[in-house]
């Protein structure tokens, strides 16, 4: 199945990172595909928080939404991530689950497409750079028009940059 993920960085060298994330996904599928890095304003964080450096990846999974939930927390801890910690607080690496093909998955752990994608420019802008036609269950359209009616809308800044 083809897994859309979200990485997101505020702490420390953000840019590398995206760079380390992206060789562990590329560890995982060679094949991965990685938006452009986008420069966004912290959204629901503490006040004085440092902006993000945000990207979209989508790879092929064959195994478990759980076991990759569990391993991609396991390297967000290796880069520094506390186990126990706050809503949207600052956090070297980041990573979540967007979409896994045109599943709808609930648990106690995994919650497939993410809840909060939808509304977010930082991850519907870089996801719409890799797959502006695909369909996830639970948008109105594609994620192309869904981040260009995010975008017209305003809100946060979010910046290609890289």
């Amino acid at each position: 199945m083809r897994v859309g993920i979200g990485l997101g960085s505020n702490v420390g060298d953000r840019s590398n990172e995206l760079a380390l994330a992206r060789k562990w996904l590329r560890g995982m599928d060679p094949a991965a595909r990685f938006s452009s890095e986008y420069e966004t304003d912290p959204v629901g964080c503490a006040p004085g928080a440092a902006g993000f450096r945000n990207q979209a990846a989508e790879i092929r999974w064959m195994g478990s939404l759980e076991n990759l939930l569990q391993w991609m927390q396991d390297f967000e801890r290796s880069r520094g991530r506390k186990a126990v910690r706050g809503v949207n607080e600052s956090r070297a690496l980041d990573l979540d689950i967007l979409y896994a093909d045109d599943r709808k998955v609930r648990t106690v752990r995994v919650e497939i497409p993410h809840p909060r994608m939808s509304g977010r420019r930082f991850v519907m802008e870089p996801l719409a750079e890799i797959c502006p036609e695909r369909r996830i269950p639970g948008l109105p359209g594609t994620v192309g028009e869904s981040a260009r009616w995010l975008t017209g809308k305003g809100g946060s800044a979010c910046r290609r940059i890289v």
